[in-house]
């Protein structure tokens, strides 16, 4: 028996997400990069119908929102300024009870809109993952490295995430890259954290998993997932 594809935010079936949920949410502002970072770009505000889209391809491995997320990301990128497309890696035991990465999921289908190489680049040592810790402590960044044998000299690289709340992550990504030889270092996340959630209290809040439904969710998705009204992102 074929299951439908349904709306990842609000459980209608159809694509993922719908349409009146792309018009529900909001268009992430244009801010300063993270310290390293020539340019960074995100899609969309993490809330409402689009926090529940990229939860879910985050912890639930919802690719049906993927190929949208990145039309829309690889939109905010010159590939002229790019020569490879990389991600921040997640952690070993996050890949392993998840079974997949999705910051390599996003990078390869932004990469193939690009038309640019995808490489993994980056590694983590050993160290808590960055979701649901305080504010003050993801401003440390994880522990990442550039893998063994992996040349990055004189490279324009793109890094892709999938949130974006303080930066350090973006941040610690380019330094490693930088200081392994790399010329540039671009950016581009599926969403960004408003700036009003990003304080210790609620930065788990706003990294949490999604809430249960959907499958079938509706009483309007639920208020277009609990969330915003607003301008839509990129077509």
């Amino acid at each position: 028996m074929l299951i439908p594809r349904r709306c990842a935010a609000c459980g209608v079936v159809g694509p993922s997400p719908c349409a009146a949920c792309i018009a529900s949410m909001r268009r992430a502002p244009a801010l300063p990069p993270p310290p390293g970072v020539d340019r960074c770009a995100s899609l969309v505000l993490y809330i409402g119908a689009a926090r529940e889209v990229v939860a879910r391809v985050k912890y639930r491995n919802a690719r049906a929102s993927v190929a949208w997320l990145a039309i829309g990301m690889a939109a905010l990128v010159d590939a002229s300024s790019v020569d490879v497309v990389t991600w921040v890696p997640t952690t070993r035991a996050r890949r392993r009870g998840r079974g997949f990465d999705q910051g390599r999921l996003l990078a390869r289908a932004v990469a193939r809109r690009l038309g640019l190489p995808c490489r993994s680049l980056l590694r983590r040592r050993p160290g808590p993952p960055q979701t649901g810790r305080a504010l003050d402590e993801r401003r440390r960044g994880p522990a990442l490295e550039t893998l063994p044998g992996r040349s990055v000299s004189g490279l324009r690289v793109l890094v892709v995430d999938d949130v974006v709340t303080s930066g350090a992550s973006l941040a610690t990504a380019a330094r490693v890259l930088r200081n392994a030889g790399g010329a540039e270092v671009h950016a581009v996340t599926a969403a960004r954290t408003p700036l009003k959630l990003r304080s210790p209290m609620t930065d788990a809040v706003s990294n949490a998993p999604p809430q249960s439904p959907p499958p079938g969710q509706t009483a309007a998705g639920r208020a277009r997932a609990a969330g915003a009204v607003g301008a839509a992102h990129p077509a």
